[in-house]
């Protein structure tokens, strides 16, 4: 797990600058502290550059950009290649002789062999690389199937720029710092459009892609192209799979998925636990988390290092049952407990590392505790990201199947449904339930309804015009943000789909990746050199999530059903029967001290003196909102939506001072001569 970065010129003459891309590595030298590297074919105009963070091959041969041994291919990767084992034998039966024990390596074997669209589905695991074919004159950059692994480019005039982070990418002097105007309402409504930045020209490669660019006329041409999606079967699909005996295919049983679950779970997190450095896990008070060290105890001879964050307020503390499940299967556990002043003192450096908004300080709390796994000796750590989104573990899942997937129901069920949902994750509405019905037309022209998860972000975002500067609200005069955002789905994932598959599509297009794996999860992960591993997010398990019927993933009033019984024995009881409850810090307004913090933020960032310097948020809109929040009146769950926008207009405003007024490149290269990092010491 590392961080890359490297660029190429138009003009295949034009030589790389040295200095420049040890500039790019110095300031993501958190993702890599391990060592350093650049490599560049000057005759041919492009270079790369590698911050390290040994965990496979802790000798120096690992030691990126790799050349290949024929001169042919240059190669930067961040993540990691699971099952790189079994490949690399693979191809050393076949007569390959490898020069690293590096699971990266691989690529430099399989692309001669497959080409860059056959070599990808050989690739299991997180990651984001660069790959420079000689022969062809073609530059590859490919992003991990769910976008676990950040990547980002940029064009600037006849230069074209990559690296792991966007300061990376900054770090390159030609590539200007800007914010876009529709950016800067996405950060404000918290749901960003797939594929964009709220910075101008910096784009982000979408998961599951490949992008391919080739030179010509001193100019480049741009290919984007899926390689992977969350492809749900079709109702006739469905139909086919689940019809009797003699109609068709055999019905398949309960019991057949909980198995297939287990087995693949199982598979999935004995990948993860492979490493050259120890492998801990985090731990929560969730099913997600606690099957993953429960399995994870069952596949290790010695105890399983558990990291568990916990809260000052009850409501949102989980530290007493993720203590059962730690007790339960003989885990090391290690509790950091965390008080509202811990939060919001580190809020700017936590936007340093996410590079965009925040609506919770719950990414605070995950760098807190990532800094905290650093210093205990740990730099890898298995997690339950992604289990939610794949067996429809979150509230607004429950909602869209009652109200669009259940078809009629009787009189007493509907109440009972009703009053579920009015029930459960109470302490949530306003930010995972929005408060009051919203719909969107473009997203329901494509999805048939508008999922409940958008739904808060979308209700949020009528608030935004108001906060925006006058020239950039006049630049959205008609802008739909909705519309934005459906227009980067894939219709053909979402035709004749059940209502709780095109859910579950939507959410992992959009705020998985760009929340939950960006602010909760990389950024925050790696900006103290640890690497996250989210098991549930292995792409063979998630495509036989995809066959699960929906009345199996929620059965009754009971999400993640099949999870639940696939892991039954490793489960406390008490866990075992519990309702989702969503892992995030307590808001604002719950805490008198947290919200003084708040403002004592908010009285530098949000002055009228440092709106007018920066230029993008209007005064008046700001302290109306302000004023709404303080007023007596003011419910509850608006509360915690208005506490997630000051969140992100203190984010706005703290990007704009830290990336975009501050020179990047001249702090990279101040960061390069800081670690002794310079072109000669890893000459290339």
């Amino acid at each position: 797990m590392c961080g890359i970065a490297g660029y190429i010129h138009a003009d295949p003459n034009r030589p790389v600058d040295p200095d420049t891309l040890v500039a790019m590595a110095a300031i993501q030298y958190h993702r890599g502290p391990d060592g350093f590297g650049w490599k560049a074919m000057q005759d041919r105009g492009v270079g790369f550059s590698h911050a390290r963070l040994s965990i496979i091959d802790m000798s120096d041969s690992g030691q990126q950009p790799f050349i290949s041994q024929d001169g042919r291919l240059l190669l930067a990767h961040n993540g990691e290649f699971y099952d790189y084992q079994r490949i690399r034998a693979d191809l050393t039966a076949r007569g390959d002789r490898f020069a690293t024990k590096s699971d990266s390596e691989i690529i430099l074997h399989l692309f001669p062999r497959h080409g860059i669209e056959g070599t990808l589905p050989h690739l299991r695991g997180e990651f984001g690389f660069s790959l420079f074919d000689r022969e062809t004159d073609t530059l590859y950059m490919v992003r991990d199937r769910f976008g676990i692994k950040p990547m980002y480019y940029a064009v600037a005039g006849e230069t074209l720029v990559f690296g792991s982070e966007i300061k990376v990418v900054f770090a390159h002097p030609e590539v200007p710092r800007k914010f876009t105007s529709d950016g800067v309402y996405h950060q404000l409504m918290q749901t960003i459009v797939p594929g964009t930045t709220p910075y101008a020209g910096v784009k982000q490669i979408k998961p599951g892609y490949l992008v391919t660019i080739k030179r010509k006329n001193n100019s480049f041409e741009i290919t984007e192209k899926p390689y992977w999606d969350m492809d749900f079967p079709t109702g006739e699909e469905r139909e086919a799979r689940d019809a009797a005996p003699g109609a068709g295919s055999p019905a398949k049983s309960e019991e057949h998925y909980i198995e297939l679950v287990r087995e693949k779970l199982l598979e999935a997190v004995q990948h993860r636990l492979v490493a050259d450095v120890p492998v801990g896990c985090y731990l929560s008070g969730g099913i997600d988390s606690c099957s993953i060290i429960g399995l994870s105890g069952a596949s290790r001879q010695d105890p399983v290092k558990a990291f568990t964050i916990g809260f000052d307020n009850d409501d949102y503390d989980e530290s007493a049952i993720a203590t059962e499940m730690a007790e339960a299967c003989g885990a090391d556990q290690d509790i950091m407990r965390l008080n509202a002043n811990h939060l919001y003192d580190n809020f700017v450096e936590t936007h340093w590392h996410t590079e965009r908004t925040i609506y919770n300080t719950l990414g605070v709390a995950k760098l807190l505790m990532s800094r905290h796994v650093h210093s205990t000796g740990y730099k890898v750590v298995v997690t339950g990201e992604g289990s939610d989104e794949l067996f429809a573990g979150y509230p607004g899942f429950r909602r869209d199947m009652f109200l669009h997937g259940l078809g009629h129901l009787p009189a007493d069920e509907r109440a009972e449904w009703e009053r579920m949902l009015q029930e459960s994750n109470a302490l949530f509405r306003g930010a995972m339930l929005a408060e009051n019905e919203t719909t969107d037309p473009a997203i329901d022209a494509i999805c048939g309804f508008t999922p409940s998860g958008l739904q808060p972000w979308l209700a949020a975002s009528s608030r935004v015009p108001d906060l925006l500067a006058g020239d950039l609200r006049g630049e959205l005069q008609g802008y739909s943000p909705g519309a934005a955002i459906a227009a980067t789905f894939d219709a053909k994932m979402l035709k004749d789909r059940h209502p709780l598959d095109i859910a579950q599509y939507v959410w992992i297009k959009t705020m998985l990746e760009g929340q939950i794996l960006t602010w909760g999860g990389d950024r925050v992960d790696m900006a103290n050199s640890m690497e996250a591993r989210p098991a549930f997010l292995d792409h063979h398990l998630a495509e036989a999530a995809t066959t699960i019927p929906p009345r199996l993933r929620i059965k009754g009033r009971i999400e993640k059903y099949v999870l639940r019984e696939a892991m039954k024995g490793l489960l406390p009881e008490v866990l075992y029967k519990r309702e989702k409850f969503a892992f995030m810090a307590p808001p604002a307004h719950t805490d008198e001290t947290k919200m003084q913090a708040m403002r004592t933020l908010a009285d530098d960032y949000l002055s009228d003196a440092a709106i007018a310097d920066a230029g993008v948020l209007d005064p008046a809109g700001v302290r109306a909102l302000f004023e709404l929040h303080d007023h007596a009146d003011t419910e509850a769950a608006t509360l915690v939506q208005l506490d997630a926008v000051i969140n992100h207009l203190l984010g706005v405003q703290i990007l704009h001072r830290n990336l975009i007024a501050a020179d990047i490149p001249a702090m990279a290269k101040a960061r390069a001569a800081e670690l002794g990092w310079s072109a000669s010491v890893a000459a290339g």
